[in-house]
């Protein structure tokens, strides 16, 4: 599983604990996640069906063909218009946990290497003594 999209799914499951139902949308991302031919749309698709308790995807018209697709997520209940503001909120959600962990680790990751730096200043100092 790449690990990128593996996040973005997680943060996704971690925003759906906002009111959605999280426990689905980690069930059907595990279950589901590989069911969509491009490799990126069904990790958070999934993680979006569960949380919401609908299913999605299916077959789908292409240039006036049907393309026979599986579903992801189960039917628990119909697919309704305040899904879409549901949905968004759950990616809202995601995209603001994901910039305060990336901002966390960017701070935490400066403070290690400020604190390297120090520890490795006294043999930059004598290092021109040497030469």
């Amino acid at each position: 599983m790449d690990t990128g999209k593996a996040c973005r799914a997680f943060l996704m499951v971690a925003a759906a604990f906002g009111g959605q139902d999280a426990g689905n949308a980690l069930r059907i991302f595990r279950r589901d996640r590989y069911r969509h031919a491009s490799p990126n749309s069904a990790q958070t698709e999934s993680v979006v069906a569960g949380a919401l308790g609908v299913r999605l995807a299916g077959p789908a018209r292409y240039f006036g063909e049907i393309k026979d697709k599986p579903y992801i997520g189960d039917a628990l209940r119909d697919i309704e218009t305040a899904d879409i503001a549901r949905a968004n909120r759950m990616l809202f959600l995601a995209s603001w946990m994901g910039l305060i962990v990336f901002l966390l680790a960017r701070v935490l990751l400066g403070m290690l290497m400020a604190g390297l730096a120090l520890k490795l200043q006294p043999a930059a100092l004598a290092l021109p003594n040497l030469l």
